[in-house]
């Protein structure tokens, strides 16, 4: 029986480009054997692929190197990212005090403390949190008019004392920044549960504000030392779980606010979450490292995260799907020599033939690609190497 010439083909790439999502790039690397095939679309007999009753062999021959069949098939791809990640919590604060006399009492590590709870104490008497972005600067009282009390500072006691259930939001319609008579009497019942002299004067070092409930992660402080006005008191964070990122500056394009993501966590259970923060600035890379950006992750069901701190987690990022689209194993691909890509087709008469294919979308976890631009169709056989 006559048997075409083989000849060596070039092989297949060592690196391919591939377009991702929102027209980002990436190289993916691609380890792939040397296949010998004949030169480009000249057809190859193969002894005996296929029994008489038409099914395949496990493995097809048809040079120095085993082979097998793969189908060429349709589905969803994604491009993910998996990167190192911290998981604690967001925010860092520093608690500042600005009352005069000696600390009696301070929070434990760990220690949650929310609004209108006492954070700590100086004379005896309690320093209370109060949620706001503006801190604590004067004593806030009654004025002789009812605008003479105003600022940012007076707007969020307001919302305080009505959160708190001290006013209501017609004594106090939200975003009233004047300190008015109803803000008196929320006052004078704020310090009333407080075990204090009910005089409706907050004075400055009464309270602290604080943007949310904090966590003590640590006590500057010592009991029975003197408190100065403007000293830290304490360390805290937010009480809202978070994951930071310190990604290379260079895959910065490869992100956005809104990807979603998968947390692994140290016990190797999954959560979900989504980046809510891109850094624009990077930052000198630890030992010498490539600059990195933070980014940040918001869990989307916090209480799945556990009770971890500081707790080093892997974050696997999706930048790029399409659905529905012709795909082939990553293995098949065969470089040609005027710089595209092939598959080889294994035909049902027995002869292989190479059919010419555009890269798409890689799926680095299952090892496929997208192809487009070729008369493959769903169902045909091609060939793969047998590892």
């Amino acid at each position: 029986m006559s048997m075409a010439t083989e000849t060596s083909a070039p092989p297949r790439p060592d690196a391919v480009v591939q377009p991702s999502g929102r027209g980002r790039r990436r190289t993916l690397g691609v380890i792939v054997l040397v296949v010998v095939l004949v030169a480009a679309g000249v057809a190859v007999a193969v002894t005996k692929p296929f029994d008489a009753s038409g099914a395949s062999h496990p493995s097809v021959v048809d040079n120095a190197d085993p082979t097998g069949l793969a189908t060429v098939s349709r589905q969803d791809l994604s491009l993910q990212t998996q990167v190192s990640a911290t998981l604690g919590y967001a925010g860092s604060y520093s608690v500042v005090n600005q009352a005069q006399g000696t600390v009696t009492s301070l929070p434990t590590v760990g220690q949650v403390v929310g609004q209108g709870q006492v954070l700590y104490e100086v004379d005896g008497a309690p320093v209370v949190l109060l949620y706001g972005s503006t801190p604590a600067y004067r004593s806030l009282s009654e004025g002789a008019s009812s605008t003479e009390v105003t600022g940012a500072d007076v707007a969020e006691l307001n919302a305080d004392l009505v959160t708190l259930g001290y006013a209501t939001s017609a004594e106090i319609p939200s975003g009233t920044d004047d300190f008015t008579y109803w803000t008196k009497q929320g006052v004078e019942k704020l310090q009333k549960a407080l075990g204090v002299t009910q005089n409706g004067t907050l004075t400055l070092g009464q309270a602290v504000f604080e943007p949310s409930a904090i966590r003590v992660t640590s006590v500057s402080a010592t009991l029975g030392a003197s408190a100065q006005p403007g000293q830290s008191v304490l360390s805290a964070t937010s009480t809202t779980r978070q994951v930071s990122i310190a990604l290379d500056a260079d895959e910065q394009s490869e992100l956005a606010v809104g990807d979603k993501v998968t947390i692994t966590l140290p016990d190797n259970q999954t959560t979900a979450g989504v980046i809510s923060s891109v850094g624009t600035v990077a930052a000198a890379g630890q030992n010498g490292g490539s600059p990195t950006i933070s980014v940040l992750v918001n869990p989307t069901d916090p209480a799945a995260t556990g009770t971890w701190d500081q707790a080093p987690v892997n974050v696997t990022i999706t930048t790029g799907s399409v659905s529905n689209v012709l795909v082939v194993p990553v293995d098949a691909l065969l470089a040609q020599s005027n710089g595209g890509y092939a598959v080889e087709v294994a035909g049902a008469d027995g002869v292989h033939h190479l059919v010419p294919v555009t890269l798409g979308l890689f799926d680095d976890a299952d090892g496929l690609v997208q192809v487009t631009g070729t008369s493959l169709g769903t169902g045909e056989q091609i060939v793969v190497p047998e590892l």
